[in-house]
């Protein structure tokens, strides 16, 4: 079974409709285990820009980003 997922983007005013699964992101240059960065725990702080950001592990495992 196939879940397709639909958004639409507005880029210089034209608006484009996208389909998650024809979408095709190039791999990230670096990645960090969840495991690792979180150390045991369930949040933690992340300053960028001068702004403090706060990423959470939910109780269903997903990861939650709070400015």
């Amino acid at each position: 079974m196939s879940t397709r997922h639909s958004f639409e983007s507005s880029f210089h005013g034209q608006h484009q409709a996208f389909r998650r699964d024809s979408l095709s992101l190039p791999e990230p240059s670096r990645r960090v285990d969840s495991a690792t960065l979180f150390r045991g725990e369930h949040e933690i702080g992340i300053e960028h820009r001068g702004s403090l950001y706060r990423l959470k592990i939910t109780r269903q495992g997903k990861l939650i980003l709070n400015k």
